[in-house]
């Protein structure tokens, strides 16, 4: 029995330990704790989605999700994703443009001005190097091929939306950074000034608009956060841009429920939503999107084309690779959807005919 506590007390300490290295971020506290506590999201010391939603759905879904996920086979393409390399830092002023760097990352040239959201330019998106890489082909750009940052938006500080590597790299061409409620102390745990945070509750403007009358906010999602062994301490987000020509929707991570519709019905119709296809399961069915969910979300924001997130870059779920988008395609043709898929890098202009050719169907074997 001795040995048995020696043991659980290294493990329990060594998991202390590993927790406390700048990757896994900080929780909110202090001044910014105070006003996580005051959020109408926020209740007996969590943050909670509009309606109940439990992370796991169906009985033993956590156990028989790692195992299925761990079994899982082809998930990966057989071959590198093919992409785009574009100068980054010689877009036109003259038209809304948007550049995809796989999975959720992707640069908005509005207006002039420079807006990234959830960047990943790191090989992995787990705390440790070896653990979720991306695919074969997909980091093709660096934080050195970005132009000067008028705003960094971060959805929620899931790994996979926000990068301890990336944003350290960032801090330096950065002017402001966007976010959740309560997720600014992780970047000020990470170097970055406090002064140069704007944390938004659901439904809050930002006060300060992006530079060329850009305005920002935030509004619902259906998710949860986390980065270590504690959950919904910080808020999950979904942002509203609008400039004087463009309206886009940045939809981040979210199961579906009618905030959609309440979103459209405020702010669309929209130029262009960005909404996830991708790691979704059945078992966790209300903290992510289905491909047949997408499309319906992207009609209830009143959506005039969709770009899929969340897919071509990283396996986080135990579906093939290709699956979400190949279901999204076909929903959203049955439906009249107008699709946005370009190679990563290439350049979108947005408002005129979206690129929408079936490039990874020559991934294939």
């Amino acid at each position: 029995m001795f040995s048995i506590l020696i043991i659980a007390s290294v493990l329990t300490i060594g998991t202390i330990a590993v927790l406390q290295m700048k990757p896994f971020g900080k929780l909110p506290s202090g001044k910014r704790l105070e006003r996580v506590m005051r959020s109408p999201q926020y209740h007996d010391g969590k943050f909670r989605n509009a309606s109940p939603t439990p992370m796991m759905t169906g009985d033993n879904a956590m156990w028989e999700s790692m195992t299925e996920f761990l079994s899982s086979k082809n998930t990966e393409p057989p071959k590198p994703i093919p992409s785009v390399k574009t100068n980054l830092k010689a877009l036109p002023d003259s038209v809304p443009t948007l550049v995809w760097f796989g999975h959720s990352g992707y640069l908005l040239h509005i207006e002039g001005k420079n807006i990234l959201v959830d960047p990943i330019f790191a090989e992995s998106i787990a705390p440790v190097p070896w653990f979720m890489k991306s695919y074969a082909g997909t980091s093709i750009y660096s934080v050195d091929d970005l132009p000067p940052l008028d705003a960094v938006i971060i959805t929620h500080d899931h790994y996979d939306h926000l990068n301890y590597e990336t944003i350290t790299q960032l801090i330096a061409k950065t002017k402001h950074f966007y976010t959740a409620l309560g997720a600014g102390e992780h970047l000020e745990h990470w170097g970055v000034a406090e002064s140069n945070i704007t944390e938004l509750d659901w439904w809050e403007k930002a006060g300060n608009d992006i530079a060329g009358g850009i305005s920002i906010t935030a509004t619902p999602a259906r998710h949860f956060s986390g980065r270590g062994l504690i959950n919904d301490k910080t808020l999950w987000a979904s942002f509203v841009l609008k400039s004087a020509h463009t309206s886009v929707y940045i939809g981040g991570d979210s199961g579906y429920d009618t905030h959609f519709k309440t979103i459209g019905e405020k702010f669309g119709p929209f130029d262009l939503v960005m909404l996830e296809c991708g790691q979704y399961n059945k078992k966790w069915a209300l903290i992510h999107l289905m491909p047949e969910e997408t499309v319906q979300a992207s009609l209830d924001l009143q959506a005039k084309a969709l770009m899929p997130m969340h897919w071509g870059r990283f396996t986080l779920a135990s579906h093939t690779w290709d699956e979400p988008i190949n279901r999204l395609t076909a929903s959203a043709t049955s439906r009249g959807l107008a699709l946005c898929t370009p190679l990563i890098g290439e350049p979108v202009t947005l408002g005129v005919p979206y690129p929408h050719t079936d490039w990874w169907k020559k991934v294939l074997p």
